[in-house]
């Protein structure tokens, strides 16, 4: 199933990223800011996420 909450994330950052390269926006503006609190929010989510179970053939 789709992981709606990290795809708006991902989604959020591209924008932002592009318009901060468009404008050539520097370090320390809204947009900035806002993309770095995104990925620590995208690392936060990606780490609670459960691992899926790794198969191993025995032998």
């Amino acid at each position: 199933m789709a992981d709606l909450y990290l795809k708006n994330l991902e989604s959020e950052r591209r924008k932002l990223w592009g318009e901060c390269r468009l404008k050539g926006l520097k370090r320390d503006t809204p947009q900035r800011l806002r993309i770095a609190e995104i990925d620590r929010l995208l690392a936060e989510h990606k780490g609670k996420r459960p691992q899926p179970p790794v198969e191993r053939e025995e032998g």
